[in-house]
């Protein structure tokens, strides 16, 4: 095993109005808390900030492009300094709500076509990065393994964090497969526990061509609002624990 083996994060995207937030709490050790734009409100996120503070689990803005219709999964053209604005506002008011319920913002972690988009945009990328250094220079990036997001990340001096899916198809380049495609989503438990093993142990996955993709895994992805999520969670837990892997933040 390499070093990511020994311990490695579980996040779940929640706060999105998904009825098993509270059920995912008991099992992960990050959560990356809708900001309203795509999903939630302010006191939905004030409930589940108490909820994960409550769990001692580590808190993470989920901001997005502003986009509730889509639910944040539409691909958008803004220019880089109303994506800095936006990101800005948006993680400047989840961490105003985790302040004052005694706790402090952990890291950051954009939802869906932002996410996406910045993972092959260097631009939007740095955008991003330099919304999180405006607001706490002391915040980790999530981004996914090998894009250009972690590396916005280094360059404005964060720290980034490689995030993998368990629950999600891979191209042969590293990027997921598009929820529209065939592929995008692993819906059998056990095939989704052994992949997230193989990514954590050996830092591979097999691409939904076939090709043998390296990345390195420092966050392993739950999506909250998936049909599985609360059996993946548990599984997942179950079998990382029984391969001697520390789950934390």
């Amino acid at each position: 095993m390499n070093d990511a083996a020994f311990h490695v994060d579980l996040n779940a995207d929640l706060g999105e109005g998904a009825p098993d937030d509270a059920d995912l709490l008991a099992l992960v050790s990050s959560a990356n808390i809708a900001c309203g734009w795509h999903a939630g409100d302010a006191r939905l996120m004030q409930r589940t900030v108490a909820a994960a503070l409550d769990r001692g689990v580590a808190i993470g803005a989920h901001p997005s492009y502003p986009d509730r219709e889509h639910f944040g999964r539409r691909e958008m053209a803004l220019s880089p300094d109303d994506v800095r604005a936006d990101l800005v506002y948006q993680i400047g008011a989840l961490a105003a709500l985790v302040r004052a319920q005694g706790g402090a913002l952990h890291h950051v972690k954009p939802h869906g076509a932002l996410y996406n988009q910045a993972a092959r945009d260097p631009a939007l990328a740095d955008a991003i990065a330099a919304a999180v250094l405006d607001v706490d220079p002391s915040l980790a990036l999530y981004g996914l393994a090998g894009s250009e997001l972690l590396r916005a990340a280094v360059r404005a001096g964060l720290r980034p964090v490689a995030e993998v899916f368990a629950d999600r198809g891979y191209r042969a380049d590293g990027s997921l497969v598009p929820r529209s495609e065939p592929g995008a989503f692993v819906s059998d438990a056990d095939v989704a526990v052994a992949r997230t093993l193989r990514m954590v142990r050996d830092g591979t996955v097999q691409a939904v061509t076939g090709e043998t993709v390296r990345l390195r895994a420092d966050t392993i992805c739950l999506h909250g609002d998936g049909p599985h999520a609360l059996a993946f969670a548990r599984a997942l837990r179950a079998a990382l624990t029984a391969a001697g892997v520390d789950v934390r933040p």
